[in-house]
């Protein structure tokens, strides 16, 4: 994908240096798994398309929304992008036979630690912005999705239902756009959200009978679920009160 150097006098080249330095931090993750697990051919085509793909959709965020400078939070999901790029390319490499849980644990452990790191980085340089709020998102999001592919291994297909949630949210969006207003900022919501990570690790890692492993995963769906609904119900009684005439309006705004 070719990108230019400069648009309306503004120079891309400092950020799209961190991508570039993004991408070949996953290569080379990729080398040191590949030489000591030998990967299979899955593990590293899926590696590489993650690698690639998240470099291209990167570099053109950042070419749209024209930032000063990469910033330190941006590196920090940068890093974390890096470990969910070793951990999917050891989920796909499962196809063949069992990944070092060890390894997969220690990489997604530290990607989950991390989670918590890029935010107070941007609180605390000023540096908050919607494309790091958003990468943030997407990576939790896709890390979310390659443990669920994982645990559904060994539990069945219905731990899809908990990495499939957001994309099919984003998916419905594009038929009802109401869901795309702004959510008002809840704690219960990032807690569900960090949730999600650490109870399909605990499954994953195999650190307790396969029952309660089940359970684990069910409780982490069902938080999800009373999450995704209680903010769809939100928005759609917000979309009611916004198409309402104005003299409806103000009794249904009342009454709550």
């Amino acid at each position: 994908m070719a990108l230019n150097n400069t648009y309306d006098g503004y120079d891309a080249r400092p950020v799209q240096q961190e991508t570039a330095v993004g991408a070949g931090a996953q290569l080379l993750l990729l080398a040191l798994l590949g030489t000591a697990i030998g990967m299979g051919t899955a593990g590293w085509l899926t590696g590489l398309a993650f690698a690639f793909a998240t470099w291209a959709v990167l570099a053109r965020a950042l070419h749209r929304s024209r930032p000063a400078s990469f910033g330190p939070a941006n590196r920090v999901t940068l890093g974390r992008a890096t470990l969910v790029g070793g951990v999917t390319a050891l989920v796909a490499d499962s196809v063949r036979g069992a990944p070092p849980v060890s390894l997969l644990v220690g990489l997604t452990a530290v990607a989950l630690v991390l989670d918590g790191v890029d935010g107070k980085v941007a609180r605390r340089t000023g540096t908050c912005s919607p494309l790091g709020a958003r990468f943030d998102m997407e990576v939790d999001a896709f890390l979310i999705l390659v443990l669920s592919v994982y645990v559904a291994m060994d539990l069945g297909p219905w731990v899809l239902l908990i990495g499939s949630m957001r994309y099919v949210f984003v998916a419905a969006a594009r038929l009802w756009p109401w869901l795309t207003a702004p959510l008002p900022a809840s704690t219960a919501r990032k807690t569900v959200a960090a949730l999600q990570g650490v109870l399909l690790l605990a499954a994953g890692a195999a650190l307790f009978p396969r029952p309660v492993n089940a359970a684990l995963v069910a409780l982490s769906l069902g938080l999800l679920v009373w999450s995704f609904g209680r903010d769809v119900l939100w928005l759609w009684r917000g979309s009611r009160t916004l198409r309402a005439p104005v003299g409806r309006a103000a009794p249904e705004l009342a009454a709550r």
